[in-house]
């Protein structure tokens, strides 16, 4: 199946929504409009991206849209891309966290299955390292990428993250269970023939990663583990969006749920809003939102302390 990914203005999209019988029930998130034209599903999303999926989408894509479709985008790979395997020519599951360097909200972890025949897709609707991308960014790439990209995301919330370090792991662990079960939910998913590489974004060295991981390491002849993987592997910055994109969603509920805006990071603004908390709610209330053993904790103890004593 081929995919072809066009950037329409709303004038573009109101005249191909005229030419085709869209629906605008049970869609996913970010979508306006789903139809079926010629055994083609086409895709309207918010952003004015519309994904053609399916047999000739590009003789499909002319038909309803005329001079507007242009020849797909060059695969060829940067001459900066310093990576002895290339991972965007082959068919590859990538897998990323977010949240770990987060004292609020909790670890999400996402693995991710991009075809060959998906690069081109994924560089059209711009997908790069969620670290350059901001949160409304990575919410519209996300709810896109859901929607035809085979993936497992998983997150580990506040209260089962505290008790997984209270039982002594460390968070290095909690991250090699939880990709190397995101990497099996995949390949459940997925023709485990066609899979050429499984690359993860590198947190530890593999002999590390191996032992925490609790069970065995599948296709591990196939796998390999990259440092700033988001910029070698679009199967892994796929990852980090998705990821990236569960741990702002539950950030956003937690500052709903809080009345308050919960702030992400580690930084000094995060103790004094730490603090807050434990005089408004206690330590308790802090505890189920946060990652305790962060020195974030303590500091906002102390500043509370010294406040009471009149310091």
């Amino acid at each position: 199946m081929s995919n072809l990914v066009k950037q329409l203005s709303q004038n573009e999209i109101d005249t191909l929504m005229k030419k085709i019988n869209v629906d605008t029930s049970n869609l996913a998130p970010g979508m306006i409009a789903k139809a079926k034209y010629q055994n083609v599903t086409i895709s309207i999303y918010k952003s004015r991206k519309v994904m053609f999926q399916g047999q000739n989408v590009e003789a499909v894509a002319s038909m309803l849209l005329g001079d507007i479709v242009k020849a797909p985008a060059s695969t060829k790979t940067k001459p900066s891309e310093k990576t002895l395997f290339k991972y965007n020519q082959h068919n590859c599951i990538g897998s990323d966290e977010a949240g770990s360097g987060d004292y609020f909200g909790p670890l999400t972890v996402c693995a991710c299955y991009v075809s060959k025949e998906h690069i081109d897709v994924l560089k059209t609707l711009g997908v790069d390292d969620s670290k350059k991308l901001n949160d409304a960014k990575i919410v519209s790439l996300a709810e896109q990428l859901v929607t035809f990209l085979p993936h497992s995301l998983l997150v580990l919330d506040n209260p089962k993250y505290n008790d997984r370090q209270a039982l002594g792991w460390s968070q290095v662990k909690m991250k090699a269970v939880l990709h190397n079960e995101c990497i099996i939910n995949v390949l459940k998913k997925v023709n485990e023939n066609e899979i050429e590489a499984i690359v993860i974004d590198q947190f530890a060295q593999p002999g590390v990663y191996k032992r925490y991981a609790l069970s065995d390491i599948p296709l591990e002849s196939r796998t390999h583990f990259e440092t700033k993987g988001e910029s070698k592997s679009l199967a892994i910055a796929a990852a980090s969006i998705i990821s990236r994109y569960a741990f702002v969603k539950h950030m956003d509920h937690l500052s709903k749920k809080m009345n308050q805006t919960i702030l992400k990071g580690a930084s000094g603004k995060v103790d004094l809003l730490a603090a807050r908390i434990i005089e408004k709610e206690g330590l308790q209330r802090l505890d189920q939102i946060s990652k305790k053993h962060f020195s974030n904790r303590n500091k906002a103890i102390q500043l509370v302390d010294k406040k009471r004593n009149g310091l």
